[in-house]
């Protein structure tokens, strides 16, 4: 079941929100646990094991860890539950490119019956292994409750594509939380903010996206090429960012505050600041549970970036693809970290002669550019099939009888017209723009016209989902 279609807009989501107000105190908890495990199972039912594994899992290992004296014995118990974990990740989602690579290497058929990815188990492995970590470093106190823990590492509005939430963070309103009216209207707001995003913006431009993705790159002139990879960009972003958007939304009409997961990462200057803008919550893992244990910025850090970015790529799809990814980011992230070492110790002024907006300038051009020469084999069938689309983009891999069809032809009215949307709602022009018009319009009348607009946009959106033109969000495969 997704966000975006008319099954959990018209039935689930209603049901569900009618019983938990219609429930007090603890019988909420319980039924955000059912009503979770029935959103997971929804279309496939026998994946509810592998969910329903990983609560238990930390459950009993966490406990035992709480309950060992010696450090020696915790973590060794922490090792065991750990394992556990990525080893139900290892099989679900990279078993078969195991064996692929295998056969590469053998040069050999190797006969093995293909695993089916179940969605979100690299959010919800993650959230776990986050919980008894904290649990191992006293951060937090182990969850006796077997059911509240389900509750957390199961909660559907960020169960398959996150954002990654911390035990920690939402730990005080698993036991106490309410919901006042205002929350209750922000996270509609929220919401309907990510039903647009994901509706109108990010289907849209799939479709030029997967035209220009989908053939021969050889067929795309540079333009098209380029209108290809701009609007997957704009895709990915505003799906992804549509469904956390959707997600915080109805934690909050729940009574759960999660943290933010973007903050517009295509306005950053360098490749360092958009991972702390984009995909926050998982920067944050790796930062956290992996970067700071190998030593941080300590010892052997250039290792540690490196690790990291390469644990980056492998965690986001079993492909070459996602690894070239992950190492590209991470050698420009080493870059960046190399460079701001030789400035310290040289003493180089940051502007070196040069004006500080002329650099900036020059910052963003060299983040997008590189952001997106990533985004294209994040989104090719394969490296080869990435290398020629690069090539297309620069001119270096086109057929004489490429470009014989005009942009128009696929940048209609609408889609153009989306696309100039996206680009606007990129930056944080419309929340200054909302910004300054709450300051100096009466209240009454910018709720009326703000709620009016969302109504419009809710309406928009329910229009797109009844004609049955939706699309499961991309980060459903991770």
């Amino acid at each position: 079941m997704v966000f975006s279609n008319s099954v959990f807009l018209f039935l689930f989501l209603p049901i569900v929100l009618l019983g938990y107000y219609i429930l007090r105190g603890r019988a909420r908890n319980y039924w955000l646990l059912a009503v979770s495990l029935v959103f997971y199972a929804w279309n496939k039912p026998s994946f509810l094991w592998i969910l329903l594994a990983s609560i238990a899992t930390n459950y009993v290992g966490a406990l035992l860890v709480a309950r060992t004296r010696t450090r020696k014995w915790q973590f060794l118990l922490l090792s065991v539950t750990v394992g556990i974990n990525l080893a139900l990740l290892y099989y679900f989602k990279y078993f078969n490119f195991t064996m692929e690579i295998l056969q590469r290497l053998l040069s050999r058929q190797i006969t093995f019956t293909e695993v089916v990815l179940p969605i979100g188990i690299s959010f919800f492995t993650f959230q776990g292994l986050s919980y008894v970590v904290d649990v191992y470093r006293q951060d937090v106190p182990a969850q006796r409750n077997p059911f509240k823990l389900g509750m957390y590492i199961s909660l559907f509005p960020q169960l398959v594509a996150g954002p990654i939430v911390r035990y920690k963070d939402v730990a005080a309103e698993i036991d106490n939380r309410s919901v006042t009216l205002d929350d209750f209207t922000c996270g509609a707001r929220r919401f309907i903010i990510g039903l647009f995003k994901k509706i109108i913006i990010a289907d849209t431009l799939a479709i030029t996206a997967n035209i220009m993705f989908d053939r021969e790159p050889l067929l795309n002139a540079p333009e098209f090429a380029w209108l290809g990879i701009v609007c997957y960009s704009l895709q990915l972003f505003f799906d992804f960012a549509g469904y956390s958007d959707m997600a915080i939304g109805l934690g909050r009409m729940f009574g759960f505050h999660f943290l933010e997961n973007f903050n517009y990462p295509y306005i950053s200057k360098s490749i360092t600041e958009f991972w702390r803008r984009w995909h926050m919550s998982l920067s944050s893992f790796f930062r956290d549970y992996v970067y700071i244990p190998l030593g941080g910025n300590r010892k052997r850090v250039y290792l540690n970036v490196a690790i990291v970015f390469l644990l980056t790529g492998i965690w986001h799809g079993a492909a070459f693809t996602f690894i070239f990814w992950g190492v590209w980011h991470g050698a420009f992230n080493l870059l960046e970290k190399i460079w701001r070492t030789v400035k310290k110790k040289k003493n180089i002024p940051d502007a070196a002669g040069v004006k500080k907006g002329i650099l900036d300038i020059f910052g963003h051009i060299y983040t997008l550019l590189v952001v997106i020469v990533g985004w294209v084999f994040f989104r090719a069938a394969d490296l080869k099939h990435g290398v020629k689309y690069v090539l297309s983009m620069f001119g270096l891999y086109n057929s004489p009888v490429a470009g014989y069809e005009t942009l128009g032809f696929y940048l209609d009215k609408w889609t153009f017209a989306v696309l100039i949307v996206a680009l606007v709602m990129a930056t944080p022009i419309p929340k200054l723009l909302l910004e300054k018009a709450e300051k100096k319009i009466p209240a009454p009348i910018y709720d009326i016209c703000r709620n009016t607009m969302l109504l419009l946009v809710l309406l928009l959106c329910v229009l797109q989902v009844a004609s049955n033109t939706f699309s499961a969000f991309i980060y459903f495969q991770f």
